[in-house]
């Protein structure tokens, strides 16, 4: 695994971690001030995307650390292309402005980065 694929691994991992991890331990009560996608979704729902995000975050980092299964990080990597996917689908469905859209696209992009960067 190439120096970049490993840096863009770790920030990535470390957003998803504490943005899932976040999601896990509050409330939607508690996220909806700053989170108003909440309101659309169930808590277990809510829990569901907050557990995705933590397992994809471990999965950048801890299969190719420990070299037990490395194409789970591939997995990893993809499965948190589709949770991008799916929270751009819930900002343009809450028709948010462009600047709530970056941070996914961008999050999008990084991680189909790292999972074409595990393939090669």
């Amino acid at each position: 695994m190439s120096i970049a694929v490993w840096i863009v691994s770790g920030l990535l991992a470390l957003a998803y971690l504490a943005a899932g991890g976040m999601k896990l331990v509050r409330s939607k009560a508690e996220l909806r001030p700053t989170m108003a996608w909440v309101e659309g979704f169930s808590p277990a729902a809510i829990k569901v995307i907050a557990a995705l995000e933590v397992l994809g975050g471990i999965g950048l980092i801890l299969p190719p650390l420990t070299g037990v299964a490395p194409w789970l990080a591939v997995v990893a990597a993809f499965g948190l292309v589709a949770v991008q996917i799916g929270a751009i689908a819930v900002h343009i469905r809450y028709r948010d402005p462009a600047a709530k859209l970056v941070p996914n696209f961008v999050l999008l992009l990084l991680a189909l980065f790292v999972a074409v960067g595990l393939l090669l």
